[in-house]
């Protein structure tokens, strides 16, 4: 039995969900835990093993230790089945996370038992570069960093190039890198570039079973497309999605962005509640019909309207609260917005701010309430004054974000204003205002 040092600086070594410095706040893990169960679990699935190592880890963070030792095991059955072999180097990370589980448990000599599993897998199935790490190591790693923020989506767009450069037949490995690239595009002032672009039709050629990469590429394309040509690759692309096994890695959300913008949101509506008529308990279609109708009802600009669709989306949003119980800071916003939409719901709008500005939240989720109350209060309320205090408030927390951001814009535009009531104060506010992190 070694020591309890030599044991601790071993773990601390190894490659895993436990040492690649994924710290997120509690609500971050229940969205992650839910987005997480939502792709599904369908057989065939190559990212199968990732996904339940990550699941695992998170059950872990948030206290559910027997729930994380199951998603663990079934990570290693998982890798066998799409490997097709008992054994390989891509149950380095899982065995790593076991040997870190047990650890936390108290069971030193199973953590043991881990390490030096990962010790023979590392002896005989050694990287193919010597200063660097496995690529099956540096796809999981990479696949992991995706889902945990817009920041470290270049970076896992990196890992992922450094897998393929040793192991060039992995397509999946090609696929994700690139969705990584246009997701961190997404997040970026710059947009996506020809590059980009270009390297997604490779993908979509190489891989063209991916739909899930087929819809983001129309989504992406379709600005410069004919009408027509859209609506034909749209409404064909949502055939096949609508055969496939349903998961959030289907495509459909996507494709329902590219309903919503270049074809009908009618159309989108109908392709939603096509999908639910046919999965009808199936959470994550409800979210993407929830999707439909809000931007039906928000964005809507040949009238006011109709109650009916209002309900049918306030009923859908409060399911969607219920079922997603405790990542339902989104979904309350939504749900807000629609009520100041209604006819007879003005109350429950504001009643719904007023228990979110209440809550303990994290600093970046206050923020986000912060600066969509102002924006209420100014747009449906006409309060102007109150508004400004909210985007101070907003502005005041120095995260980045696009809330931020949006206020600040908002108080500068005050600012040069000469006749606005509030300039001198926003003025003030804005000489002292900290950078953000």
């Amino acid at each position: 039995m070694m020591s309890q040092t030599s044991l601790e600086s071993k773990l601390d070594a190894l490659q895993c969900h436990f040492t690649w410095d994924l710290d997120p706040s509690r609500s971050k893990l229940f969205h992650l835990r839910y987005q997480l169960e939502d792709i599904g679990t369908e057989e065939g699935t190559r990212w199968l093993g990732h996904i339940y190592n990550l699941r695992g880890y998170v059950q872990y963070k948030l206290g559910f230790t027997e729930d994380a030792q199951s998603l663990f095991n079934k990570a290693a059955e998982a890798f066998c089945q799409t490997r097709r072999a008992d054994e390989g180097p891509w149950l380095v990370v899982n065995y790593g996370n076991q040997a870190w589980l047990h650890h936390h448990l108290g069971e030193q000599a199973e953590s043991q038992a881990y390490l030096s599993k990962v010790d023979a897998l590392m002896n005989k199935y050694p990287s193919p570069s010597q200063d660097e790490l496995h690529p099956e190591i540096y796809a999981e790693k990479a696949w992991t960093l995706m889902k945990f923020s817009a920041d470290k989506k270049l970076l896992a767009a990196d890992y992922f190039q450094r897998a393929i450069r040793m192991q060039p037949d992995m397509v999946e490995w090609f696929t994700s890198r690139v969705i990584a690239l246009v997701s961190a595009s997404m997040h970026s002032n710059t947009g996506l570039d020809a590059d980009v672009l270009e390297k997604m039709r490779i993908a979509k050629e190489e891989n063209p079973e991916n739909l899930y990469l087929a819809a983001h590429y129309l989504q992406r394309n379709a600005k410069t497309m004919e009408k027509e040509r859209v609506e034909d690759e749209a409404r064909e692309l949502a055939r096949k999605i609508l055969r496939d096994p349903v998961s959030s890695y289907s495509g459909l959300k996507p494709l329902l962005w590219v309903y919503v913008l270049y074809v009908s949101v009618d159309e989108a509506v109908d392709l939603a509640e096509e999908a639910l008529r046919q999965h009808p308990d199936v959470r994550y279609l409800k979210r993407c019909a929830a999707f439909c109708y809000r931007s039906k009802i928000i964005f809507r600009r040949d009238g006011p309207p109709d109650q009916s669709m209002i309900d049918r989306a306030i009923s859908l949003h409060e399911e969607l609260i219920s079922i997603y119980p405790e990542s339902s800071l989104l979904r309350k916003l939504d749900l807000a917005k629609i009520y100041t939409k209604s006819n007879h719901s003005q109350a429950e709008a504001e009643q719904i701010y007023q228990e979110l500005l209440q809550r303990d939240l994290d600093p970046a989720d206050k923020q986000m309430v912060y600066n969509k109350y102002a924006t209420y209060l100014y747009f449906v309320l006409k309060d102007s004054c109150r508004s400004v205090k909210y985007h101070m408030r907003a502005a005041k927390i120095p995260i980045q974000s696009y809330f931020r951001q949006n206020s600040v814009r908002v108080l500068r535009n005050i600012k040069d204003r000469s006749r606005n009531q509030m300039r001198g104060k926003v003025k003030e506010f804005l000489e002292k205002l900290p950078e953000p992190q």
